[in-house]
């Protein structure tokens, strides 16, 4: 039924149980899971101007990639799931929404909340935008 489940992570608290609850979904369907983290970047949001001088190496977004998936796997029971680790950039509701066409994705299961760069009024919009843009069943773990 579910191929392929994609989980989208930004290492809070929301994201751990979103994916501890893809993992037990991926044993009951034998289905493998893609990890996902979406690099914020700012002209996704506010436009080049803005963005100009907010220049973040590559470098240092690649190490903040890595450990965001690190700490979601982090005391994790992983065994017996094939588990995908991906990283890319962009507006997180729009980069979840083209991941699942071009994965084939059957399921996202994502927290309801998150934590964003602008946490105290954002929380929870990265989920609504999900649930307007994707085709495929979508999980909100609380």
């Amino acid at each position: 039924m579910f191929n392929k489940i994609l989980v989208p992570t930004d290492a809070s608290e929301y994201s751990r149980r979103a994916f501890k609850m893809a993992l037990d979904l991926a044993r009951t369907f034998h289905s493998e899971i893609e990890l996902l983290f979406i690099t914020y970047v700012p002209e996704a949001y506010w436009g080049y101007s803005i963005a100009a001088n907010l220049i973040i190496p590559p470098e240092q977004l690649e190490e903040g990639g890595e450990l965001v998936l690190d700490t979601t796997l982090e005391g994790m029971d992983v065994d017996g799931v094939k588990i995908t680790r991906k990283k890319i950039e962009g507006h997180p509701a729009a980069r979840i929404a083209s991941e699942t066409e071009r994965e084939e994705i059957d399921l996202v299961v994502m927290g309801s909340h998150g934590y964003g760069p602008l946490a105290g009024s954002m929380l929870g919009s990265v989920s609504q935008g999900v649930l307007q843009r994707v085709k495929c069943p979508v999980l909100i773990v609380k």
